[in-house]
């Protein structure tokens, strides 16, 4: 089994086709944490800000897209894709492996993360919302965030996306392809 993880792309068209290009070819699923199209106020427009080609490309995927909903995705974005995004989560369960999808503004702490993963029984929590890097585990749960695929905040600035393939759970800078972070579920 292999799932392409973002989040963040805030209409930037390069950034989704850059991972899944690099990334996520051979994935049986995309799950996107939120932040989709609009760029939001506090965001720059890159030269790569193209929401109607984003959408184009997600409604075009070949595989499954699954989108949580983030503080900058509306209604009108929701009715040009033809994806639900899923508020406040989305839910999966792939290969008995259950894992939650939530942008992260509804549910910023650790504490809030620790009490829905339980409650899901989840496996993999996944979140966006703060355009950095977390790979962590705590109890039985991993808990990610892929960072931002368009406009990170990170302290070294890279742009950045997710694959969990075969239990383990890494993280891809997106320029250059190199493994940032992993982790196994296990």
């Amino acid at each position: 089994m292999k799932i392409g993880i973002l989040s963040d792309t805030h209409g930037h068209e390069m950034a989704w086709a850059d991972a899944c290009d690099k990334f996520f070819k051979g994935a049986e699923m995309i799950l996107h944490a939120g932040d989709v199209l609009y760029h939001g106020p506090r965001n720059p427009r890159k030269a790569d800000y193209n929401p109607a080609g984003l959408v184009e490309r997600i409604n075009n995927s070949a595989v499954p897209v699954v989108i949580a909903q983030g503080n900058c995705d509306s209604a009108v974005d929701a009715s040009c894709l033809d994806v639900p995004i899923c508020a406040p989560y989305a839910f999966v369960i792939v290969d008995g492996v259950r894992i939650l999808v939530t942008h992260g503004d509804a549910c910023m702490s650790d504490e809030e993360k620790d009490a829905w993963a339980k409650k899901f029984h989840a496996d993999l929590f996944i979140s966006g919302h703060i355009h950095t890097t977390v790979l962590e585990k705590r109890g039985s749960t991993v808990f990610l965030n892929p960072g931002s695929a368009a406009l990170s905040k990170r302290a070294d600035g890279k742009a950045t996306c997710a694959v969990f393939e075969d239990g383990v759970v890494r993280i891809y800078e997106i320029a250059t392809g190199a493994v940032l972070e992993e982790l196994a579920l296990g």
